[in-house]
């Protein structure tokens, strides 16, 4: 099949720090141009891509918005969807990871469309998914889904997220410094947290686990506009120390792994409805459970006892500690993998591809 991919324009595709969406488009691409489809990526000028590369901006916006007077992201997101339609006669499939509110456009298309949604479905999302059924619709979990689903008369298909777990190495013996704490637990010997610095994502609580649990935690990530540099400058700066909370700010694919694969648990204590939660996957692909809030798709990506366990609130979640530093890392792995392999995300859309194109 012909297949036109549109990511978000915030970053690279393949990101190079923090970009989990355009992290799933670039593995979906590069294992569809594998498998034989003609892939067209729609992208930044300094994306990278197997396939075809059509470019709509000179860099990633996050960039060109430091470096230049660049200031409102929807002139670029439209400038992206003209060059979507203009060149539409040229794919079966047009598979969008923008917001809904560009389905009205994808509709005029001269080529299938399916929008997967990365985020908090909203009553506007529910509105444009009831008025424009033609548009095919996907979920990256049950639980966003169900939101979409909600008063539109649609079943929305679900396909999970998926990791490249050959890109992480695990860590799959024991530690030591834990356990001289009376903690039992394989792996590193900290906790880690990985994640905007923000008020959702809530690297605060993530200290507070760690601090309960007497144990060191590294966080990573950014802040990504005023209100989340405010956040930090705020609630999070003050409690590094450089000893017990370590701030080593946005990580790249080889820091990343070494963040994760170290770490005794990842640290997931979100104050939001996520709609996945990638980050999580990433750490179980290095052998490392996660402790999360039950919070959105939560309890869909940590099988609890197995891969790792959530709670509601953060005193459960401090006092579940224990049991998910004690959990065998092979065994966070390959369940993971059975379920979230970037295979298994591919299989689930080129089915979706071909339902579209009738084929």
């Amino acid at each position: 099949m012909r297949i036109g991919l549109v990511p978000p324009l915030w970053t690279a595709v393949p990101p190079k720090t923090y970009g989990g969406v355009e992290l799933v488009v670039h593995l979906l691409g590069e294992e569809l141009v594998r498998r034989g489809h003609e892939v067209t990526l729609f992208g930044t000028g300094d994306s990278r891509t197997s396939g075809r590369l059509v470019v709509v901006c000179e860099k990633n916006m996050l960039d060109y918005m430091a470096e230049t007077e660049a200031y409102v992201y929807e002139a670029y997101a439209n400038a992206a969807v003209a060059r979507v339609i203009e060149r539409a006669g040229d794919c079966d499939v047009l598979h969008f990871h923008i917001g809904m509110h560009w389905m009205p456009f994808a509709a005029l298309a001269a080529a299938r469309s399916l929008f997967t949604i990365h985020t908090f479905a909203s009553y506007d999302d529910r509105w444009l998914a009831r008025n424009f059924p033609g548009v095919g619709l996907a979920g990256i979990s049950r639980y966003q889904a169900a939101q979409l689903e909600e008063g539109t008369g649609r079943e929305v298909a679900v396909v999970y997220n998926g990791c490249d777990f050959t890109a992480f190495e695990p860590r799959l013996d024991e530690c030591g410094l834990s356990r001289s704490r009376g903690t039992e637990c394989s792996g590193g010997s900290y906790l880690a947290f990985l994640g905007r610095m923000s008020f959702d994502k809530n690297p605060l609580d993530a200290i507070r686990i760690a601090r309960a649990a007497g144990m060191p935690i590294v966080l990573a990530g950014q802040a990504q506009q005023a209100k989340e540099e405010a956040y930090f400058e705020a609630e999070i700066k003050p409690l590094i120390d450089g000893d017990m909370v370590r701030y080593i700010g946005p990580v790249n694919h080889a820091q990343k792994q070494e963040l994760l694969r170290n770490a005794a648990a990842l640290i997931f204590p979100i104050q939001w409805a996520e709609p996945f939660g990638l980050v999580m996957i990433e750490a179980m692909a290095c052998g490392t459970p996660v402790l999360a809030r039950s919070l959105g798709s939560v309890a869909e990506v940590v099988e609890a006892g197995v891969t790792g366990y959530h709670a509601a609130e953060i005193e459960e979640m401090k006092a579940l500690l224990p049991a998910t530093l004690a959990l065998d890392r092979r065994t966070v792995r390959a369940r993971a993998e059975a379920r979230f392999s970037h295979m298994r995300m591919v299989d689930g859309y080129e089915e979706l591809y071909r339902r579209l194109v009738g084929g």
